[in-house]
């Protein structure tokens, strides 16, 4: 099976390919080669693998980063429908590779279905007065109906073809594969920069937002369309069926956390160990990289949960040993406080 490519046209292909070539040849490369060098660990002086790990790296930043906001609005779930919508999308440019001969990216056509999808969400939410998860799950399920019905249009011809995006293989990496996934993750990380304000007013406040003039559809759909771009990139090494994990367990494992900054930090440094563990893992055993990235995310969000709850009930018996130390030092200092009155009294009285 031949990685998915996007192909470069003539005129910027020279350009692109010395820009690719400094940043993931000279500079990643060369991290990794060092990394390699330094810790004896050959893995990472693989070609195919240092752009596994900067997709990985890539994911375990811009998946909780976009996460976080939509997990506090309660819109876990858009990752998931959003995937079966870039399915769909794949499918159409599989379907149209096939039957027209046209050479379209399938991750071009993902990237603009999951984006309209994205805005039919927040459409249906705005204007047609549909609950949210009534409006995901309408437009998971005629995503996911339009690919298998183009999957079976073409004959089947393309079934083989889209198991890659469906499951995620670290093989789809390709080197320009990998400079799109770089700049989708500086354009959402530009993205949620700018907009961080508005989007948390938005996010944990939207009838206060309304108030204050905050556009918020204009923010919904920004959200909503950063997480399709998330989604198709993620796509890559995750697959279709596990994308939405990298927006939600990480989130979830930093949820201790306090403050919305630091959960999102605690969010990327959890999903950063989930994926490059993940990557090694699944090298290391020949396994899916998307199964068990996300069975890693799923280990470190239970350390977490556990970990958690020891600390909880190590403080309350701190607590109650604290509390009982000082009813027995009350205790005693009362006796002793009611044989002073005594005296005093009795001094007193003389």
């Amino acid at each position: 099976m031949t990685a998915p490519t996007i192909p470069l046209t003539a005129a910027g292909g020279g350009v692109v390919d010395r820009v690719l070539a400094v940043l993931l040849d000279d500079l990643w490369g060369g991290l990794l080669d060092g990394l390699a060098g330094a810790a004896g660990v050959d893995v990472l002086s693989l070609p195919f693998m240092q752009r596994a790990y900067l997709a990985a790296v890539c994911v375990a930043i811009v998946g909780p980063l976009v996460g976080s906001f939509l997990v506090h609005r309660e819109m876990a779930m858009i990752g998931d429908t959003l995937a079966h919508a870039a399915f769909a999308g794949v499918a159409a440019g599989l379907f149209v590779n096939a039957v027209l001969a046209v050479a379209v990216p399938p991750l071009a056509t993902a990237l603009v279905v999951a984006a309209l999808a994205a805005l039919v969400v927040q459409t249906l939410v705005d204007y047609a007065g549909a609950y949210r998860d009534t409006s995901l799950a309408i437009v998971l399920t005629g995503s996911f109906a339009v690919g298998s019905v183009l999957i079976t249009a073409a004959d089947g011809g393309i079934a083989v073809g889209i198991n890659a995006y469906l499951f995620g293989s670290l093989a789809t990496v390709s080197r320009a594969n990998a400079g799109v996934l770089l700049a989708m993750t500086t354009l959402v990380g530009l993205a949620v920069g700018a907009a961080y304000r508005p989007l948390v007013y938005v996010t944990f406040d939207e009838v206060g937002a309304r108030a204050a003039g905050i556009d918020v559809t204009r923010y919904n759909r920004l959200l909503a369309v950063l997480t399709a771009v998330v989604v198709v990139g993620a796509m890559q090494i995750m697959g279709v069926i596990l994308v939405a994990a990298m927006l939600v367990i990480p989130v979830a494992a930093a949820s201790p956390v306090t403050g919305f900054k630091r959960s999102i930090a605690a969010s990327v440094a959890a999903g950063l160990l989930a994926t490059v563990a993940g990557v090694t893992l699944s090298y290391w055993y020949d396994v899916a990289a998307g199964g068990t990235i996300v069975l890693t995310a799923i280990a470190v969000y239970g350390v977490v949960v556990v970990g958690s709850r020891l600390r909880g009930r190590l403080a309350s018996s701190r607590r109650e040993r604290g509390a009982r130390a000082n009813a027995d030092a009350v205790g005693t200092d009362a006796g002793t406080g009611s044989g002073t009155v005594t005296a005093d009294g009795g001094d007193g009285a003389e």
